[in-house]
């Protein structure tokens, strides 16, 4: 009996196997989309291929009507061509400019101390170092005739230091050998002391083309002008008024 119930027993405790589905119901669905998917790629594949069939002999068909409407062309021959070239335009020479305007603000110091260079008797005058002393008689007596002037009145102490210094370095170049300055004898300023003056005889005694200078005639200016002697330029010019 024991043994018979032991089976029985065992019999019964054995769960129920769950039916798997079959690998062929599987395989066939998924082959089905597969060739679905094929069928979609050829049939975009062959409407790409029949646009572009399309656009190349639109193309020929627009090539073949130009050629038909112009007729035979004949290449123009390399020697027969002009090349035009613009000229560039001359660039303004702004840089330059600036240059020398700051050239002319640094060289001609307001600070420089002149007191030893300049000759303070009854008529005001300097001579270059290495210069005879016959120079300034001679400049005194006009024995070079003036050649052009420049007036510095109602000009600011930097518009009158430019002023100068451009003056000189023209004067210079044409070839000129005396000029007047014209700088004001300082009774309008404060003070009644000649503040643009002080500074003129500054300045020049700073640019290298100028030799001398005295104080002009009672005609040409007296204590409120300059004769100025400057070097021999690159251009002639008249030297003597006789």
């Amino acid at each position: 009996m024991i043994p018979a119930m032991l089976t029985a027993n065992c019999v019964a405790s054995t769960p129920p196997q769950p039916v798997l589905p079959t690998m062929k119901s599987r395989s066939l669905k998924d082959l089905d989309a597969l060739r679905q998917t094929l069928a979609q790629q050829q049939a975009q594949a062959a409407l790409a291929a029949q646009a572009l069939a399309e656009a190349q002999r639109q193309a020929r068909a627009e090539q073949e009507l130009f050629v038909r409407a112009v007729g035979a062309v004949k290449p123009l021959s390399p020697q027969a061509r002009v090349r035009l070239q613009t000229p560039a335009p001359a660039p303004e020479p702004l840089q330059l400019k600036r240059d020398q305007e700051a050239v002319l603000r640094e060289s001609l110091s307001d600070e420089i101390d002149i007191s030893s260079m300049i000759e303070t008797d009854d008529q005001l005058s300097y001579l270059r170092e290495g210069m005879g002393r016959d120079v300034i008689r001679k400049l005194r007596q006009g024995d070079w005739a003036l050649q052009g002037e420049i007036d510095l009145h109602g000009l600011r102490s930097d518009e009158a230091r430019e002023a100068l210094g451009g003056f000189i370095r023209q004067a210079h170049r044409q070839g000129w050998r005396c000029v007047r300055v014209v700088h004001g004898k300082g009774l309008g300023s404060p003070g009644k002391t000649p503040v643009l003056k002080n500074k003129v005889l500054r300045w020049l005694v700073q640019k290298s083309e100028v030799l001398a200078f005295v104080q002009a005639t009672p005609s040409e200016g007296g204590a409120g002008a300059l004769r100025v002697l400057l070097a021999p330029g690159s251009t002639p010019a008249s030297l003597t008024g006789r």
